[in-house]
């Protein structure tokens, strides 16, 4: 790998088309009425490449990460504070709703388009819909005899 990528980090599907960089539209439609039985000859995938010296977990990944998740409950926070809803559980149910249309958005796409193996797609999608529940019941207890705020309390 490395004699042909070198030091191109990035997303690569295999086998390629066959067409080198920039090709024409002529050369790529052509290259794509060739690609099916491609890849009933040979094996396929994906690979994300990292040339000699990526860094692995790093502080600054994993705080990245925190502000992804902190950002995103936020957001969620947000629209549950923009409705009617009014009991306890209705306002955990809201988050957990949030954190499965977050888990159907991007995985099921993966398992569909790039392969990634099912258990892998369920496990994470647990993950995520656990922690909209878990960022569901903080909230629901903050929010506890809250009117709403914007949109809905206007509509009184």
């Amino acid at each position: 790998m490395q004699a042909s990528l070198g030091q191109t980090a990035g997303l690569y599907f295999f086998p390629g088309l066959g067409v080198g960089p920039n090709p024409t539209t002529a050369q790529r439609n052509a290259a794509m009425k060739d690609y099916d039985p491609k890849l009933a000859a040979n094996p396929s995938g994906l690979l994300l490449y990292h040339p000699p010296g990526a860094k692995g977990m790093t502080g600054g990944k994993l705080g990245l990460e925190f502000l992804t998740e902190v950002v995103e409950t936020l957001l969620a926070v947000i629209l549950l504070a923009q409705t009617r809803v009014g009991s306890y559980a209705g306002k955990v149910g809201f988050i957990v709703l949030v954190g499965i249309i977050a888990a159907l958005a991007t995985n099921i796409p993966y398992w569909n388009w790039y392969g990634f193996p099912g258990n892998y797609t369920a496990a994470y999608m647990t993950i995520q819909v656990v922690a909209y529940l878990v960022a569901g019941l903080v909230a629901a207890g903050v929010f506890k005899n809250r009117e709403p705020l914007g949109f809905a309390a206007n509509a009184k």
